[in-house]
C-alpha cells in the first residue's frame, strides 16, 4: 500500500522580496519526497488561502522576513478557518522574534522556524505534525 506525498504549499505573503530562504526549503521539501508548491513573491492573505484550498495542500509553509508577521499570521489563520481549511497545518520561518513565538502558537502555528534551522528539523517537523 503506497501514501500519498505530503502537499506543502510555500508561500512569501507581504511585500517582502528576498525569497532564496523560501526556496532553499522548498528544494528540501521536495528531496524528502513532499510536493511542494512554490506561490511566489508579494502574495496576500488570500491568495494563500485561495491557493491552499485549490491546491489541497496539507501544510503550509509561510516565509516571512519583513516583520508583519504580526499582522499577516492572525489574518492568513482567519481566512483559513473560514474556509474550511482549520486542519491545514501552518508553519513559519523567516526573521521572528523569540517574544513574538508565543502569540503566533496560540493562532493556531504549528511550528515557526528561524535563521540557521536545519531542513532535517523542518521536514521532521512537518512530518509529525501531518501524522497527528
Amino acid at each position: 500500500m503506497t501514501t500519498l506525498p505530503i502537499r506543502v504549499l510555500v508561500a512569501k505573503p507581504g511585500l517582502d522580496g528576498h525569497d532564496r530562504g523560501a526556496k532553499v526549503i522548498a528544494r528540501a521539501l521536495r528531496d524528502a519526497g513532499m510536493e511542494v508548491i512554490y506561490t511566489g513573491l508579494r502574495q496576500t492573505p488570500e491568495m494563500i488561502a485561495e491557493a491552499a484550498l485549490q491546491e489541497d495542500v496539507d501544510v503550509i509553509g509561510l516565509s516571512i522576513l519583513s516583520g508583519a508577521h504580526n499582522a499577516l499570521a492572525p489574518r492568513i489563520m482567519e481566512l483559513l478557518k473560514t474556509g474550511g481549511l482549520s486542519d491545514v497545518k501552518v508553519f513559519m520561518g523567516g526573521i521572528i522574534p523569540d517574544e513574538d513565538i508565543p502569540m503566533l502558537r496560540s493562532l493556531g502555528i504549528a511550528g515557526v522556524f528561524g535563521p540557521g534551522t536545519s531542513t532535517e528539523t523542518i521536514v521532521r517537523a512537518i512530518r509529525e505534525a501531518v501524522k497527528e
